[in-house]
């Protein structure tokens, strides 16, 4: 329970003491919307890696360099736990709006923050309130804001599985003319939800795949984006939970140093392994 107080704790005290900083991004944002929007980041960014440090949790993140930085992009993830937010804002590399329920509304202090970082607020209830929403996001990624949405809509809370991709989530991308990047996140519940109230240390997996342009698919694809998409993230999260295995069973999850050599090693013994079942399966 003592990393569950320190991380609300912080929190807390961030969101209170932060309060001056506010007004000041406020004045920045009549002058200057772009500085606004670099500091913001910063400074959101600076909080949410205290949390991450805080709850002791470790991350290795592969493919950040499939992510375009000269252009808005449209991020898409799965969602297993409430820091899926925390450790995916901390890697983007320009002003990015993340999708959330419109019960974040009810949160103070913290729904200002949100709102000066583009984050759009969505009522799953409401059918055309959710395309307003949709319409406002486009505009953002035509603006140059990148916008995250968990197309799942909401927090799936069975391990392994994945919940239906709305296809609506995708006119984003389609109608902004940005490129779709997946966006795999593995273990984070086991941060907090596999163990609720508790925080416990773990190592969690974030993979961004190559950047998909809808105007690059065929037409039957389009139609189901949801699927398509889904697809390439489960693929890769079956893969990565084999990682997740791997730096458990070898010790390696204790030390993460040289994150692109383990990743090499890693690689190699998923080789062997499937090279030893191959024979295995002759032999029989």
């Amino acid at each position: 329970m003592i990393r569950f107080i320190f991380v609300v704790l912080f929190v807390v005290l961030f969101l209170i003491l932060s309060t001056p900083l506010m007004l000041v991004e406020w004045i920045i944002g009549k002058f200057n919307p772009g500085l606004k929007d670099k500091s913001s980041l910063a400074i959101v960014n600076w909080a949410f890696r205290q949390v991450i440090r805080l709850a002791g949790t470790k991350v290795i993140a592969i493919g950040e360099e499939n992510i375009p930085t000269d252009t808005a992009v449209l991020y898409v993830g799965n969602h297993r736990s409430f820091f899926d937010v925390v450790l995916t804002y901390v890697r983007v590399p320009r002003p990015t709006g993340y999708v959330a329920k419109k019960e974040m509304l009810k949160w103070p202090l913290l729904n200002i923050w949100m709102k000066d970082l583009h984050c759009l607020f969505l009522d799953r209830q409401d059918i055309k309130a959710g395309l307003k929403t949709i319409l406002a996001a486009i505009d953002k990624v035509k603006n140059g804001i990148s916008i995250c949405i968990f197309p799942e809509g909401t927090r799936n809370k069975t391990k392994d599985t994945f919940l239906p991709f709305h296809e609506g989530s995708f006119k984003i991308a389609e109608k902004g003319n940005v490129p779709i990047i997946p966006m795999t996140i593995v273990n984070s519940a086991a941060i907090f939800e596999d163990h609720f109230p508790k925080i416990k240390k773990a190592t969690v997996v974030i993979e961004y795949g190559k950047p998909i342009y809808m105007k690059d698919l065929d037409k039957e694809t389009r139609k189901s984006m949801g699927t398509y998409v889904q697809n390439i993230i489960s693929e890769t999260y079956f893969k990565n939970k084999e990682l997740i295995y791997y730096l458990m069973f070898s010790g390696e999850g204790d030390l993460l140093g040289d994150q692109k050599k383990i990743i090499r090693r890693f690689s190699l013994f998923r080789i062997i392994a499937h090279g030893i079942s191959v024979s295995a399966h002759q032999i029989m």
